[in-house]
């Protein structure tokens, strides 16, 4: 069964970078946002496998959405991406629930890994 990947970005070509990494690499993406409170809505709705989640965004920024996707879900696996220069706000995400990290501009081999990585890790109820 593939992955099913939520993509949050507020940047159209970045959705769509990321969306065709995944895609190519059979993974399904079921939904994207371009702010923090609509990937907040999605998870909800969509209940993906994993979140790739952009740090900057209007309404609502990456780190906020963390927080509240983790406070109704625990168990939610979601990795973020960054420009270069954002590790405070990496380590901000990380301690907000955040599994690991992909950092701008991406490379397609490191993305599949972290992904992967993530997504053969059990979940432990």
């Amino acid at each position: 069964m593939k992955a099913r990947v939520l993509v949050v970005d507020d940047a159209i070509f970045m959705r769509k970078m990321i969306s065709d990494i995944l895609e190519g690499n059979d993974m399904e993406v079921v939904g994207e946002a371009d702010t923090g409170a609509l990937a907040v809505e999605k998870y909800k709705e969509l209940k993906p496998d994993l979140v790739t989640m952009d740090i900057i965004m209007p309404e609502m920024n990456g780190i906020d959405a963390v927080r509240q996707i983790m406070s109704n879900d625990s168990q939610a696996r979601i990795v973020m991406c960054s420009a270069l220069g954002q590790q405070a706000l990496v380590q901000d995400a990380l301690t907000a629930g955040a599994k690991d990290f992909l950092i701008k501009p991406f490379n397609p081999s490191r993305v599949i890994e972290v992904i992967s990585k993530i997504l053969s890790q059990v979940q432990h109820v």
